[in-house]
C-alpha cells in the first residue's frame, strides 16, 4: 500500500457538487492498493499515518494522534500507476475495486480504532479534492 500524505490547514472532497467529507487543520492520506496487499499492510499504513510527526510543537515535531488531529483518507488508485514506458500510464499493479474497496475502508476502520476523527470520499466515484497545505509538508508513505 501506498499513501501521500499532506499537512494541511483544511481539505474537503466533494462528489457531483457535494461535499461528502472535510477536514480542519491535520492531515490529507490519498491512499493507493495494490496487487496483492491485505489487511496487515492497512494497519501498518493508518499506524504510520496517524504517528507521522510532521506538526512542530514546542517539544519538538508531534504527530496527528498526539495533537488530537482528523484525517481526510481519499482512494487513490492512480498511485500505482506505470509511466515508465510511453506516456500512458499502466495500471497493472494497482489492486481491482473489489480487492482495493475494503483495504481503504480497513485503513479508516484501523484509523478510528485508534482515536481518529476520519473524513473519507467516496470509493470509485469521480472525486475533486482541495487541500490547503500547510508548509508544504507531503510525504509518501509505502508498507
Amino acid at each position: 500500500m501506498r499513501a501521500v500524505v499532506t499537512r494541511v490547514s483544511s481539505a474537503s472532497v466533494e462528489v457531483d457538487g457535494e461535499v461528502v467529507g472535510a477536514v480542519g487543520r491535520g492531515l490529507l492520506a490519498l491512499v493507493g492498493v495494490r496487487r496483492g496487499d491485505g489487511v496487515d499492510q492497512a494497519r501498518e499504513l493508518a499506524r504510520k499515518v496517524h504517528g507521522l510527526r510532521v506538526f512542530p510543537g514546542e517539544d519538538g515535531e508531534r504527530s496527528a494522534s498526539d495533537l488530537g488531529l482528523p484525517v481526510l483518507v481519499v482512494s487513490q488508485f492512480t498511485l500505482y500507476g506505470d509511466t515508465r514506458k510511453g506516456r500512458r500510464p499502466s495500471w497493472v499493479e494497482a489492486a481491482p475495486g473489489p480487492e482495493a474497496e475494503p483495504l481503504v475502508d480497513a485503513v479508516v476502520a484501523e484509523l478510528r480504532a485508534r482515536g481518529a476523527e476520519v473524513a473519507t470520499g467516496v470509493f470509485g466515484a469521480s472525486m475533486r479534492v482541495a487541500s490547503v497545505n500547510e508548509g508544504p509538508m507531503t510525504l509518501l508513505l509505502e508498507v
